[in-house]
């Protein structure tokens, strides 16, 4: 089980949870703190499933999600900050270019062992997962897997972080992965999802399929300053760090 080692502090917010939240909050964080150098923002990492438990346990002031909370853990208060995709990644050098769905299910769930039964090299297929509670990993299941109670099989290699799933990729022509869209760089190559490029038109037309929504979370009514940061991150000085960090705002 993870534990924050988080401590309250008058004028001070704690933040804690997504790996896929955390870089545009962390720089929200920044310039909201530049606006009042009174307040200390300490953002963390952890994961979505680490931010809602640390959230309910009080030992940080604001979680943040990219997945759907659990009906265990209704009660908090979501607060809907932008829209993300989830991209499938391969190596640059990959002939790979489109899979649809129930091929990426194959791959992740060990039914498919090699690239030629795709159409690609006759090299083993090295599938690249996030860990357990994590909010990227959570929504790909759900939308990719579960439909089909399908798992991810147990060989797939784990990673911790959006980050080391792209330098995974990007140094083993044979790998696959996902990875929120704010992480997709040139170090990867992004493919087309049953011909459906992974990009914000894309996601806003809904026609790409694995799309998710990243929260802030509270438990109960936020404090002022709490509820002073939350309006700062849906202003539109805030929304346009999202766009920035390659996500889609929220109107």
């Amino acid at each position: 089980m993870f534990f924050l080692a988080c401590n309250h502090r008058k004028g001070g917010i704690i933040i804690a949870g997504s790996t896929s939240v955390q870089p545009f909050i962390e720089k929200v964080a920044e310039d909201f703190m530049e606006k009042h150098p009174e307040i200390k923002i300490n953002v963390q990492g952890g994961g979505s499933t680490a931010g809602i438990q640390a959230t309910f346990n009080k030992t940080c002031n604001i979680g943040c999600s990219s997945r759907n909370l659990k009906v265990s853990e209704k009660g908090l208060r979501v607060i809907v900050i932008a829209v993300d995709g989830i991209a499938v990644i391969v190596h640059k050098d990959n002939p790979i270019d489109n899979l649809d769905i129930e091929e990426i299910r194959g791959i992740f769930s060990g039914k498919i062992k090699n690239w030629k039964e795709l159409g690609g090299k006759d090299k083993k297929v090295i599938p690249v997962t996030r860990e357990e509670g994590s909010g990227t990993r959570g929504i790909f299941e759900e939308i990719v897997m579960d439909p089909f109670e399908k798992e991810i099989a147990g060989e797939a290699l784990v990673k911790l972080y959006n980050g080391e799933v792209r330098a995974a990729v990007a140094t083993d022509e044979n790998a696959i992965s996902y990875l929120s869209l704010g992480y997709l760089d040139t170090t990867v190559k992004g493919i087309t999802i049953d011909g459906v490029e992974a990009n914000i038109e894309n996601i806003l037309s809904e026609d790409f399929p694995i799309i998710r929504t990243l929260w802030l979370i509270t438990k109960g009514t936020p404090s002022s300053l709490e509820q002073d940061f939350l309006d700062f991150i849906l202003s539109d000085e805030g929304q346009e760090v999202v766009e920035e960090f390659g996500y889609i705002k929220v109107k």
